[in-house]
């Protein structure tokens, strides 16, 4: 007689086994963790902006009440226009649009002209220069920070806005390294290809190279505008005049010697880094392309 073969009992041991082994089951939980993670990071991260946006639609004695209240009662929009009006708000923003941009121009600028000769042009001591341009990024800012002031002072430049936008003409070497090696995933036929057709090397530059690179102008341009915009420390040392500072700079006057304006300040910050975070969501295409070097497809 031939012996029957009676199939095992299934166990739920058994099929989670079954599922696990099964590769779109695994992917499945695999991304599900991801996002989890990714999800209690965010809320962590935007528990300072819940807090700055509560805190900014308080009343003065509601700052400090315990326990906390996270959502305000009544709620104060009128902090915002007195943040607005009780300081030359509008005065520093316009202070803060004229240096950032004038500085995304010169960084644009100096990194597309410094990274196309690096990376497209042959000339001798091309790489000792280069690694000279990348050394100055292991010097602290504070290291040249006196030399700078002695300079700018010699020149009369102190309490204007020189020193805070003029230096981006004459190069970065974090801008030129994202240049240069995003330049240099560019196939050679381009350049040849253009040559042939009577360019120099600007017109190579300008015809050929810059509309290739648009991801890589993009990186540098929302990170130097994001980087001046937040920027406290150069005004601080360069201006003095108070119709001369800058948003950062100006943020600081809602706190005085022996109070805070918790409120006006707290609006007045929001208000300070929504032209970022507009920024950063209309150009996000641009600036991931540009992180990743991505070069020409197809």
């Amino acid at each position: 007689m031939v012996a029957e073969i009676r199939p095992k009992p299934t166990t739920w041991r058994t099929t989670i086994t079954d599922l696990l082994s099964n590769t779109r089951v695994r992917h499945l939980i695999k991304m599900t963790l991801i996002y989890l993670v990714l999800a209690v990071l965010a809320f962590i991260i935007l528990i300072p902006f819940a807090w700055m946006l509560s805190t900014a639609l308080k009343t003065r004695e509601q700052i400090f009440t315990w326990p906390i209240e996270w959502i305000p009662n009544p709620v104060q929009v009128e902090n915002f226009a007195d943040a607005v009006t009780a300081r030359p708000f509008f005065l520093w923003v316009r202070n803060s649009l004229l240096v950032s941009l004038l500085s995304v121009v010169g960084h644009c600028i100096s990194a597309t002209l410094v990274g196309f000769s690096f990376a497209r042009l042959r000339w001798r001591g091309r790489n000792i220069i280069f690694l000279i341009t990348l050394a100055t990024l292991m010097l602290p800012e504070e290291v040249t920070l006196i030399p700078q002031f002695l300079i700018f002072q010699k020149l009369g430049w102190v309490n204007t806005f020189l020193p805070l936008f003029l230096p981006t003409f004459f190069g970065g070497a974090f801008n030129i390294f994202v240049m240069r090696q995003f330049m240099i995933t560019l196939p050679k036929e381009l350049d040849d290809a253009a040559r042939l057709d009577g360019c120099s090397h600007f017109g190579v530059l300008v015809r050929v190279i810059v509309p290739q690179v648009l991801p890589a102008i993009g990186f540098i341009a929302i990170n130097t505008f994001r980087s001046r915009w937040n920027d406290f420390f150069r005004p601080l040392i360069y201006l003095n005049h108070p119709d001369l500072f800058t948003l950062a700079l100006g943020l600081r006057s809602y706190r005085d010697e022996f109070t805070v304006e918790w409120s006006m300040l707290m609006a007045a910050s929001l208000l300070a880094i929504l032209p970022v975070v507009i920024l950063f969501f209309v150009a996000q295409r641009y600036f991931i392309q540009g992180v990743v070097f991505s070069g020409v497809k197809g």
